[in-house]
């Protein structure tokens, strides 16, 4: 097997056949990331000691002939608000950088670990997950791997730029108000933003409560589908975690007894578009069938409210820190912080209120469709330092406007799988597959369609016209 690239499934099956050790791909991983990382600054913390002990663990096992568990030998790395037992969870923020390590692993990279993952680090950010840029003044910028001149979108952009350099076959990010989903978009990589309390989030520095998912990266849909798979089942830890089994997606995954009900989003969706992402979401529509265009009426209103409800609960968490330490915080976010932390409660109760109304409304039109088809950024990769995306005939600040597409989804918690389209062969731009709470089989069956019909694909040249 070609060292690179290579994907979490080839890995999964090149160590189940003996045809390399854990050990071997772990080097060889390393020594990637020792390659690429200073041009990318994926990586804040590399765990070269611990991965190579996982592997050798692994050899050991099943040179005794113990079955290979499901992730068996799979490189993969985390975003920097995950608790890594033994390195400080800076959630990519100065000002949390002195604090003690980690006692233990977050329970998603337990379960990794469990399921045979090899853990390589944590990954670059933006701090305290509040942006969509990846321009971090303390650990420094991630560059896209797509071109090293432009973002790799946020907040989550280490996570996406390791995927989409090669440097692993599978991350872990959270998503907000976006922030898989736009990194995935701008770097044309698959991500997932799983139903809100499908994932366990114990472990992980928090944002907004009422709004953090956590969610895999990867460079293929099957990839994606196998760690969900490894990530999923209840847990005590976190209150908002649903209760409910594991019900894997992989094995159904190929499933086409029942043709998907598909309608692709207009309006809101449309006039928030450029002209690559309206191109991308009316070709993955086509190609998965649909029959309408829709309009979610109130997607505009759900975007505000969910800046108010974001701004209110970040600004709270944080608000003693802003009090003793607010030189510590990150520029680009703290005078943010700041005023979300006064934010009237009359104006968080009606955002909660609305978010209410605007799930009901959205739930019946899953009563008609299974699936629904968006843009998951306005525009492809901007340049880094960028101040300002035209989309249609407007200028837009650039760092709050990435979110434009992927806000009103996440403000009512719903499954979202993101799989890559290519107008050009320089630049991709992602789709947003978006389904009913906990149908997030729907979701990634959409997008193993469309990369099987060679329409969505983490490399280039994957282009329809």
């Amino acid at each position: 097997m070609n060292a690179f690239p290579f994907t979490a499934t080839e890995c999964v099956q090149a160590f189940a056949r003996g045809q390399v050790s854990a050990r071997e791909l772990a080097a060889a991983v390393l020594a990637r990331i020792a390659a690429r990382n200073p041009e990318l600054n994926a990586f804040i913390d590399v765990c070269e000691a611990r991965a190579l002990a996982e592997a050798e663990a692994l050899d050991q096992e099943r040179a005794r002939g113990a079955s290979p568990p499901p992730f068996a030998a799979v490189p993969y790395a985390v975003k920097n608000l995950f608790d890594i037992a033994g390195l400080t969870t800076a959630a990519g923020a100065r000002n949390l950088a002195a604090n003690p390590p980690a006692a233990r692993d977050a329970v998603l990279v337990e379960r990794l670990q469990a399921a045979g993952g090899l853990l390589l680090g944590n990954l670059n950010m933006d701090a305290l997950a509040y942006g969509f840029t990846t321009e971090n003044t303390h650990y420094g910028v991630t560059h896209n791997p797509r071109d090293l001149a432009r973002s790799a979108g946020g907040s989550s952009g280490g996570s996406a730029a390791a995927v989409a350099a090669g440097l692993v076959p599978v991350a872990l990010g959270s998503d907000t108000n976006g922030s898989i989903r736009v990194p995935s978009s701008l770097c044309g990589i698959f991500g997932l933003k799983p139903t809100y309390g499908r994932l366990p989030r114990t472990g992980s520095f928090p944002f907004v409560a009422s709004f953090d998912h956590l969610g895999p990266f990867a460079s293929t849909a099957a990839d994606l589908a196998l760690a969900y798979d490894c990530l999923q089942g209840p847990d005590a830890g976190d209150a908002a975690c649903a209760q409910r089994a594991v019900e894997p997606v992989t094995p159904i995954l190929q499933q086409r007894d029942k043709p998907l009900r598909v309608a692709r989003l207009s309006g809101y969706f449309d006039a928030n578009a450029g002209r690559e992402a309206r191109w991308a979401a009316e070709t993955a529509a086509r190609a998965l069938g649909a029959t309408d265009e829709i309009e979610l009426a109130g997607a505009e209103q759900a975007r505000a409210a969910a800046f108010v409800i974001t701004a209110s609960e970040g600004g709270n968490l944080h608000r003693d820190a802003l009090r003793t330490r607010y030189d510590q915080f990150e520029p680009l976010s703290r005078d943010r912080l700041v005023a979300g932390a006064l934010v009237p409660a009359a104006w968080y109760q009606r955002a909660q209120l609305f978010r209410h109304e605007f799930l009901a409304r959205v739930l019946a039109v899953f009563e008609r469709y299974d699936l629904l088809v968006a843009p998951a950024t306005p525009v492809t990769a901007p340049v880094l330092g960028q101040e300002q995306i035209v989309v249609g005939s407007r200028q837009l600040a650039t760092r709050p406007n990435l979110g434009l597409l992927t806000q009103p989804i996440s403000f009512i918690g719903l499954p979202v799988a993101v799989a890559p389209l290519w107008p050009d062969d320089r630049l991709p731009i992602g789709v947003q597959l978006i389904a009913a709470p906990w149908r997030e089989d729907l979701c990634l069956r959409a997008a193993a369609t469309i990369e099987q019909l060679g329409l969505a694909s983490s490399r280039p040249g994957a282009r329809v016209t």
